[in-house]
């Protein structure tokens, strides 16, 4: 149902009209006839019809749903018959409706509400939702849509599609689905752990290695659904196995390929298809780039001499920390609620090209130079960069990338965004 518009309505001036402009505006934006016109409609993908409040958790439940799908109202006191039974105490309903919409529901919702009298001494209340914050989750992390009268729980796919093409805040802590504790890597999630802890974790041995525990208490990687702890997003990336981040979350993987010329239109020589934790996806990069590639750490590039009668091209020497810095960013910053897309690797003979899926739009280039990068996951950077997670990683951020890259090579690295497309582009030094 369209949304009923008032035209006409000046700005507040004076306090009086302010606070009767704030009054109209937390009520329903339809009037008393479309109201009873919708209800004798009967329910349907924008009605939800109830005789009372009864369980909150399902109103929030129901209230997600259909924030998440457009909005609509949840109408209180009349059965599914369409019949008008009333309720008891209105006022007592709506301050209900007002907690459930802030307290159970994340981001918070702002209800509309308003209560309606009849002749008879019969009174309902309404309930209008409307959600521009998507995707809107229960206090637990659960995602609802409403197909129809029915609601049921989003697949992770139809949440990555409600995200504002600016931004995925909350993505890394969405339960993946399907995903259980088997899917954890124990062995790397525990060696991270004794690392942090200086290598002793009595307190968990005593208690034979408490896994549910530590991914949703100590580390926010793992949330509760149904009684069951499941691993979010973040926590798979971080420490799934191999295995089942490729069947609960493929396309977090990285196609490495290494072009035997100098455009994308010379021969292939090798590519493969990295899949695993990210640990595994960006150890294995770096293998790759190493097989191809010189990596110094040298500030300045060597001076390098070719025999120019070789049929063999000379290898390209990078600033090591510049490389190391552009997969991490790789990784940490693409945008994994975007469905289409891979994160790329290419190495030509004269530099090195990573391409991520990313939301380009809005977003300007001058900041990122700076050094003013929008942090989408923070779990899961705080993790990847921790010393303790064993990787080897540069520092500095993009600034650094650029003065290191440009120092060794004597070219300015290259950032681009196009489309759904973020392309870095490194030169090598010959």
């Amino acid at each position: 149902m369209r949304r009923r518009s008032h035209p006409g309505r000046p700005f507040p001036t004076s306090e009086r009209s302010l606070l009767e402009r704030r009054h109209y505006q937390d009520h329903l934006t339809i009037d008393r006839t479309e109201l009873l016109a919708m209800i004798r409609g009967g329910e349907d993908s924008y009605v939800e019809l109830k005789v009372r409040l009864s369980n909150p958790e399902t109103v929030a439940a129901e209230a997600i749903a259909m924030a998440n799908c457009g909005g609509g109202f949840i109408v209180f006191g009349v059965n599914d018959q369409r019949r008008v039974e009333g309720v008891d105490d209105p006022e007592r309903l709506e301050q209900q409706l007002v907690e459930i919409c802030q307290q159970r529901v994340q981001p918070p919702l702002r209800p509309l509400i308003d209560k309606l009298g009849f002749d008879n001494g019969r009174r309902i209340v309404a309930l209008e939702i409307t959600g521009t914050r998507r995707p809107y989750f229960s206090s637990d992390r659960r995602c609802y849509v409403r197909v129809g009268s029915v609601k049921r729980e989003a697949t992770l796919e139809e949440i990555s599609d409600m995200y504002d093409p600016r931004r995925s805040v909350g993505f890394e802590s969405i339960p993946v689905d399907g995903a259980t504790l088997d899917d954890i890597d124990e062995a790397l999630l525990w060696s991270y752990v004794r690392e942090l802890r200086g290598g002793s974790v009595s307190d968990f041995e005593a208690r034979e290695y408490p896994l549910a525990e530590l991914l949703q208490r100590h580390l926010s990687l793992a949330t509760e659904r149904t009684h069951d702890v499941v691993p979010t997003l973040a926590g798979l990336l971080l420490f799934g196995k191999r295995s089942s981040v490729e069947k609960r979350f493929p396309r977090a993987g990285m196609l490495a390929t290494r072009i035997g010329g100098l455009t994308g239109e010379d021969a292939s020589v090798e590519s493969l298809e990295l899949i695993g934790n990210l640990a595994s996806v960006y150890e294995r990069a770096l293998q790759f780039i190493r097989r191809y590639a010189t990596l110094s750490t040298d500030a300045r590039s060597p001076t390098l001499t070719h025999d120019r009668t070789s049929p063999v091209p000379p290898r390209p020497s990078f600033s090591q920390p510049a490389v190391l810095e552009a997969l991490a960013n790789a990784l940490l910053h693409r945008d994994y609620s975007l469905r289409d897309g891979v994160t790329r690797l290419w190495i030509f003979d004269d530099r090195i090209e990573i391409s991520n899926p990313s939301r380009t739009e809005g977003r300007r280039l001058e900041p990122l130079y700076c050094g003013v990068v929008s942090n989408l996951y923070p779990r899961l950077k705080a993790v990847f960069k921790s010393r303790f997670y064993g990787l080897e990683i540069a520092h500095g951020g993009i600034p650094a990338l650029l003065k290191n890259a440009q120092d060794h090579s004597g070219l300015r690295p290259e950032f681009r965004m196009t489309g759904d497309e973020f392309r870095i582009r490194l030169h090598g030094a010959r």
